[in-house]
Parts: structure tokens; C-alpha cells; sequence
């Protein structure tokens, strides 16, 4: 028996027992965080009821609302650790070999856990220092609040040893211990000479580590983590105490509680059967035309893009609906997953997008004046894309497609009503001032239950409580980056980096112009590497700023920054966006990405129409 055979053997009752925790931990949690979310909803739905309906608002509700908040915030990243859904970037791991994977691999969760046990006893302290501190309306202690992010980081650290007790052999394990304890120790060691640095240790910390992290597949919110940390820790006298405050800070954000709702709507719509619907009646309208199903997919994607806050949910209800008839067309699978990719990116600025939510509340400007100003943009997105469609569809074989007549639109057009007026309706609230977005998006869950349950008849209750998890784990890995990009923003603010970035931006050539073109290929690069939330939430409190000093309007600003992020998103071979538009339409990305080129163009051209002609994103303020 060789090495290797004496490692499996040995370790395998371990890793039984651990898996056996696993189960156990991963029940207990889920369940807490899916209650947590019902008890949201009841929450804000009794709160909106009261102040809309009987004009007697709880005084109390604001204050446990963001109790239950940052719990299930934490909860949620809890599950999102276990379920490995953290946003992170996998193009350099991706080709490796299996058994250099795996050491990487290891190697990223033992980061993890040195992360996790670095802020322990900052969190700890963050705690007790709250203690004596009472909330106004509730009086009760504020460390009721600030226990959820000890009790998330504590979770986190089982949850991360866990997986690598369960998928790493002892040697990769020893290894990368052995390995972050020499780096750990030649930082401690370098630490008078790093002082001494100055705003070098920026590059070093905040440009180095985070890429060294991120190359290796560690999840973002953790390579912000262990940046900011060793940071504070090896280079400045401030104490890692103040991370955790950061952290709860960013992610206890009112103007975020709209996340998990609007998550949870998104999924509802799905299951209701509302998608569905809305697709049906626009297939009747131009399915017969020769591009006819491109295009009934670029309006769906405009009708329900945003709701769900993820782009692969949004595809996902309307991928499956549209490819099988489009593929008997005669389209190839190359060009369906291309074009369903460049839709998620015109979709991008169509309200209510996290995106625009999370921009609104790290910049503050007018979250209504995002939603306005974010439709007409993903309009010049849609025509963009319909002329390569147009293009690429001149010679579609139209003998099998099936006309409908009036009376069958008409039926169609009814049946689609409830669905299609959803996204109007939050949309207008939310812009007209009528409800805040996270009140709009509480009564479009509650209506949307309603709808699929008596109107449809197709509401799937067996499906409810995975879909409460997933909603957990969808706002826990969202608001966690939220939260580790507040702190590292912070510490990049405290450094003195804000002002010599402003004074290098305003020195840009060109002018207002030149500044927004540089802005828009830099966020392009950073949607591709960091997606859109946390790099706004990064780079968000810096540039908008500069933005102001140059003239820019902030929503138009906003805009071309969000639009540039979804470019980088599913523009390969870095954005993590196109390789989930292959999964969902079942297609290999080699196969794929040959069929992108006319799609990002057309993108491109509209991106610069944006850029070029403010009044397509103020047009309407």
C-alpha cells in the first residue's frame, strides 16, 4: 500500500464524522436564515400595511428590521461558504490539473480560516464595546446586533474547516499552513520596514495580496477581508477593531434590506408561473417574424431583468422557455448563449437592479433617480443587439413557425396582464416616490404569492423553502462584499489614496469626457474581475467624487459605470458572467465564444452613445 492509499485510509473516518457536522450545521443554519427571511417579510409587510393603510407606522419596525437584517446577512454568508456560492474569480483555476486545484483550493480556504481567526477577537471586542450602548425606540443593548457578526465569523471558520478537513489530504493542509505561517511571519518581521513605506503598502496589500487571492479562487469578500486586515495589522497603528465596525456597517444598510427582497421576488416570479406567461404573449406577437424568438428574448430579459438580482436567475426563467424552438430555427447553440449574454449585460442599468440599489447606498444619490434614469440606456442596449439579430437572421427558415391569431393574443395578453404590469408597477413606486424600494419590493412578493396561487394555479409550495435558502445565500455572499469593500474603502480613504486619485482624475486630458471614458474602460475591466456590487461599493465612494469635481452628472455617472460593469461581466475570458450564461444554455465556452464578438461590439457602440449623449440616462430626471 502506498502514501497515498495510508492517507485516504486515515482520514476517511474523519471526514465521515466532519460530514456528519456538515449535515447538522448546514440544517440548523439554512433553517434559521429561511425563517429570518419569512419573518422580514412579515415584518415589512405588517410595517407597510400600518403606514400606508392605516397611516399608523410602527415606530419599532426600522430598528428590528435591521436587526434581522444583519443577522440574516451573516446566516446567509454562512451558507453561501458551505454551498461554495461566494463570488470569486475562477479563470486561472479553471485548466489546472486536479491535483494542482486541489492544493490551490486548499490552500484558499486555509486564507479563509486565517482571515476568520484574525478577526475573532477584533469582533469580540467590537461586541463588548457596544454592550452598554441602547437602541432608541427598542432600549435594548446595540450588541444584540453587533453579536450577528461574531456569530457569522465564528460559523464561517467551522464552516471553512470543515471543507478543507473534508477535501484537502493532510499534506495540503499541512502545506498551505505551513505556507501562510511563513508569509504571516516575514510580514511581522517586515512590519517597521513596511511603516516606513508609506502609500506604497497600497500596492502591496490592496493591489498584490487581493490579486494573489483572487487568482487562486478565494471567494472576493474574503480577499478584501485579508487585505484590510494585513494592511491594518503589518503596515499602520490602527487596530483591526475598526474592521468588523466597518463591516457592519456596510452591510446593515437600510437602503439594502431591498436585496434579500427583491431575491426572493425574483424567484417567486419563476415559480408563480408570471414569466412564463409574459413569454407566451410576447412569443404571439413576433414569434412568426424571422428573428422573431431573438427578439421575444431581449424583451423578456427588459421586462423581468433585475427583479431576481441575479443575472443567472434572470436567464434562467427564460433560457428553458425560448432555446428548444429557437434551436429547431435553425440557431446554433453558440449564438442563443451569446445572445442571451449580451442581453444580461443591456439589462444591466433596467431598475430595480441590485446594482443600482447598492450605488444609491454607498454614493447617495437618488435611487429613484437611478431607476428613471436606467431604463432609456437599456433601451439603446436592445436596438443595439435587435440589428445583429436583424443581421444575423436575414435568411431564417420561417416554415415551421406558428402564427396566432387575435383572439389568441388577446387570451394570451390577459393571461400575461398579472406578470407584465409586476415590473411597471414597481418600477413607477419606486420612482414616483409612492414607496421606498424595499416597501415596493415586500408588496410585489405578496402579490406575486397571491397571483401564482389564485390566478395561475401553478404555485409550487414544495419549492418554497429551498427557494428561502437560496435567497439567504444569494444575499449573505452580496452583502458580505458589501461589507469587506466598506471596510477596505475606509482604510484606502484613511491612507490619503481618495485625494491623489481625485487629483490624478481631474487631471485626466480631455476634459469631463475624457475622464468618463477612462472611468467607463476601467469599470469595464473591473466588472470582468470583481463583478458589479463590490466593485462599486470599492470604487464607488472614490470616483463619484471625482465625478462631481469634473461636472459629470451622478446618475449619468452612475450609469455608465454600472453599464461598463456588465459589459466586463460577461465579456470573456475573465467575466464569470458569460461562463454562466454556457451552464444555463448547456454549452461549452470554447464552442461559445467564437459567437460573442458581434454582440460585446454592438454593446460597445451603445456603451459609447451613453458615454457621448448624457441625455439618455438624464433625459427623463
Amino acid at each position: 500500500m502506498n502514501v497515498m492509499d495510508i492517507t485516504a485510509d486515515t482520514s476517511a473516518p474523519a471526514s465521515g464524522r466532519f460530514a456528519r457536522f456538515d449535515r447538522g450545521l448546514g440544517y440548523v443554519v439554512e433553517a434559521a436564515a429561511a425563517a429570518i427571511v419569512v419573518a422580514e417579510l412579515v415584518l415589512l409587510g405588517a410595517a407597510t400595511t400600518a403606514r400606508y393603510v392605516f397611516n399608523s407606522p410602527f415606530t419599532w419596525s426600522d430598528e428590528l428590521a435591521t436587526i434581522l437584517f444583519i443577522w440574516l446577512a451573516v446566516l446567509g454568508a454562512v451558507v453561501a461558504l458551505r454551498r461554495g456560492e461566494h463570488m470569486r474569480l475562477t479563470a486561472f483555476v479553471r485548466n489546472l490539473s486536479p491535483a494542482w486545484r486541489a492544493r490551490v483550493d486548499a490552500l484558499g480556504l486555509m486564507l479563509v480560516c486565517t482571515v476568520l481567526v484574525a478577526l475573532i477577537m477584533p469582533t469580540w471586542e467590537h461586541v463588548e464595546s457596544h454592550l452598554p450602548s441602547q437602541m432608541p425606540v427598542l432600549e435594548i443593548s446595540e450588541a444584540f446586533r453587533e453579536a450577528a457578526i461574531l456569530v457569522g465569523i465564528v460559523l464561517m471558520l467551522m464552516t471553512a474547516i470543515d471543507k478543507l478537513v473534508q477535501h484537502a489530504t493532510p499534506w495540503q493542509i499541512f502545506g498551505s499552513l505551513a505556507l501562510v505561517a511563513v508569509v504571516g511571519a516575514g510580514l511581522y518581521a517586515a512590519a517597521p520596514v513596511l511603516e516606513d513605506l508609506g502609500n506604497y503598502n497600497l500596492l502591496i496589500f490592496f493591489f498584490g495580496l487581493v490579486a494573489v487571492s483572487m487568482v487562486i479562487g478565494m471567494p472576493i469578500a474574503f480577499s478584501f477581508l485579508l487585505a484590510t486586515v494585513a494592511y491594518l495589522q503589518f503596515s499602520t497603528t490602527v487596530p483591526v477593531l475598526i474592521v468588523p465596525g466597518r463591516v457592519s456597517e456596510g452591510m446593515s444598510h437600510m437602503v439594502l434590506l431591498a436585496v434579500p427582497m427583491f431575491v426572493l421576488l425574483g424567484a417567486l416570479i419563476e415559480i408563480a408561473g408570471l414569466a412564463r406567461a409574459m413569454i407566451a404573449f410576447l412569443v404571439s406577437l413576433i414569434g412568426h417574424l424571422r428573428g422573431g424568438l431573438q427578439y421575444v428574448l431581449l424583451g423578456a430579459m427588459y421586462l423581468v431583468s433585475g427583479i431576481s438580482g441575479a443575472k443567472a436567475a434572470d436567464m434562467a426563467a427564460i433560457a428553458p422557455a425560448l432555446f428548444p424552438e429557437m434551436k429547431k430555427r435553425g440557431s446554433s447553440d453558440g449564438d442563443l448563449v451569446s445572445l442571451l449574454s449580451a442581453s444580461a449585460v443591456m439589462s444591466e442599468t433596467i431598475p430595480p437592479s441590485i446594482v443600482l440599489i447598492t450605488v444609491g447606498s454607498v454614493t447617495g444619490v437618488s435611487i429613484a433617480a437611478l431607476f428613471t434614469g436606467g431604463l432609456l440606456p437599456a433601451v439603446v442596449g436592445l436596438i443595439a443587439l435587435a440589428v445583429v439579430v436583424f443581421m444575423q437572421t436575414r435568411g431564417e427558415d420561417m416554415s415551421l413557425a406558428k402564427r396566432f391569431d387575435a383572439a389568441t393574443k388577446l387570451k394570451l395578453f390577459a393571461v400575461a396582464l398579472p406578470g407584465l404590469g409586476l415590473p411597471i408597477v414597481i418600477r413607477s413606486a419606486v420612482v414616483e416616490g409612492v414607496a421606498t424600494a424595499t416597501e415596493v419590493a415586500t408588496i410585489g412578493v405578496v402579490y406575486t404569492v397571491i397571483v401564482g396561487v389564485f390566478f395561475y394555479r401553478c404555485f409550487d409550495w414544495r419549492r418554497v423553502y429551498p427557494i428561502l435558502v437560496d435567497t439567504a445565500s444569494l444575499s449573505g455572499a452580496i452583502l458580505l462584499v458589501v461589507g469587506a469593500a466598506t471596510a477596505m474603502a475606509w482604510a484606502l480613504t484613511q491612507s490619503g489614496f481618495s485625494q491623489q486619485l481625485v487629483d490624478l482624475m481631474v487631471g485626466v486630458p480631455g476634459g469631463r469626457l475624457g475622464f468618463l471614458a477612462i472611468s467607463a474602460l476601467a469599470f469595464v475591466v473591473l466588472g470582468s474581475v470583481l463583478e458589479g456590487v463590490p466593485a462599486i461599493v470599492l470604487f464607488g465612494p472614490l470616483l463619484f467624487p471625482v465625478a462631481r469635481v469634473m461636472g459629470v452628472n451622478e446618475v449619468h455617472y452612475a450609469i455608465v459605470a454600472v453599464f461598463s460593469m456588465g459589459l466586463g461581466l460577461f465579456t470573456p475570458p475573465f467575466g464569470v458572467g458569460f461562463y454562466l450564461a454556457c451552464a444555463i444554455g448547456r454549452a461549452s465556452p470554447d464552442d461559445v465564444i467564437k459567437y460573442v464578438w458581434p454582440h460585446l461590439a454592438a454593446l460597445v457602440v451603445a456603451l459609447l452613445l451613453i458615454v457621448l449623449f448624457p441625455w439618455i440616462s438624464t433625459g427623463f430626471l
